[in-house]
């Protein structure tokens, strides 16, 4: 490789120290070093984005790890392939990934294909548990939403809120408030008052 390689350096938090990767950086070799302090989680990493528009084919971006650059294994494909179509190299010093040179290529797509192939395993055994949960009986989602209509209906009819929140398989305190709502918004007289 002949062109200049470029830092990145970046901490999830404010009160966590970027030194020890500046450090490594600067030993690799790096001319110029991009750094922040923000959650990888994020997808707003203006310095990533500084970088990735700066580089210039014919040179490398040089992280410590993997994961100081991309928030999921996707995200690490999208740098990737653009970092590949700009003719841009990829070193990352922990791992011993160089994408300057064949092997490290090869290296860093079974790195990739092994990331994603775990990631397929967790959902497959996510979905797997939610089936097992269901079969069980467990809910998922938002809970069904109170028929007003129907609580004010059998309020009418004289039910107590215990056998109203029995009848629509809700809790007492779920009547109570759509009955002190229709109250106060209303001025019903006293078959409605709590």
């Amino acid at each position: 490789m002949t062109g200049q390689l470029i830092g990145y350096a970046r901490v999830s938090t404010t009160g966590q120290k970027l030194d020890v990767q500046l450090d490594a950086l600067k030993a690799k070799g790096c001319v110029k070093i991009y750094q922040e302090k923000r959650s990888g989680k994020t997808a707003d990493r203006p310095e990533l984005e500084k970088m990735l528009d700066y580089v210039r084919e014919g040179e490398a971006i040089v992280v410590t790890k993997l994961d100081r650059l991309g928030r999921s294994v996707a995200d690490l494909a999208n740098i990737s392939k653009l970092l590949d179509d700009k003719g841009v190299g990829l070193i990352v010093i922990d791992q011993g990934i160089d994408t300057t040179t064949p092997h490290g290529k090869l290296m860093f797509h079974m790195i990739a294909a092994v990331a994603e192939f775990e990631l397929s395993l967790r959902y497959e055994r996510q979905m797997e548990g939610i089936a097992k949960a269901q079969e069980k009986g467990v809910k998922f989602g938002r809970k069904k939403s109170v028929d007003r209509e129907r609580v004010h209906q059998l309020r009418e009819e004289g039910l107590s809120m215990a056998k109203i929140a029995e009848e629509l398989s809700c809790s007492k305190g779920a009547v109570h408030k759509i009955i002190s709502e229709f109250i106060k918004q209303n001025n019903k007289p006293s078959k409605f008052e709590i």
